[in-house]
């Protein structure tokens, strides 16, 4: 978990946007799913430790990171358990994330972006940053 975890949070600022085909993979094993739907949250939960409270906060529940920023805004990070997928909401836009065993990460199930590279952008462009 560690180790995975550690590749998940390098992600954040060393994975290049590839834009590979749309990404369709076959239901994965229940607790493999968990086991790394848990470990992405956490990489999310770490990444955002990083930034002042006032400017962006978040919060951590069962399968949820909210991202709250200073106006009031919120994002959402999630397990989408019935799906096998982690779903992503930010302002009138959403994502629905599968993992790909190939590069180890979750990847947009239309155009196959990064889910990580996604969610710093995201958040980035909200900051002004």
């Amino acid at each position: 978990m560690e180790v995975l975890l550690s590749f998940q949070c390098a992600l954040w600022g060393l994975l290049p946007l590839v834009q590979p085909t749309a990404v369709m993979l076959s239901p994965m094993d229940e607790s493999l799913y968990i086991r790394l739907a848990d470990e992405a949250l956490e990489a999310a939960a770490v990444w955002l430790e990083g930034f002042d409270p006032d400017e962006v906060d978040f919060d951590t529940t069962d399968g949820v990171v909210t991202i709250e920023f200073s106006d009031g805004v919120r994002f959402v990070l999630n397990r989408q358990r019935a799906a096998s997928q982690m779903w992503f909401a930010a302002g009138d836009r959403a994502w629905h994330y599968n993992w790909d065993p190939v590069s180890s990460t979750w990847v947009d199930m239309r155009d196959g972006h990064e889910m990580f590279a996604n969610i710093r952008e995201c958040v980035a462009t909200k900051i002004g940053g």
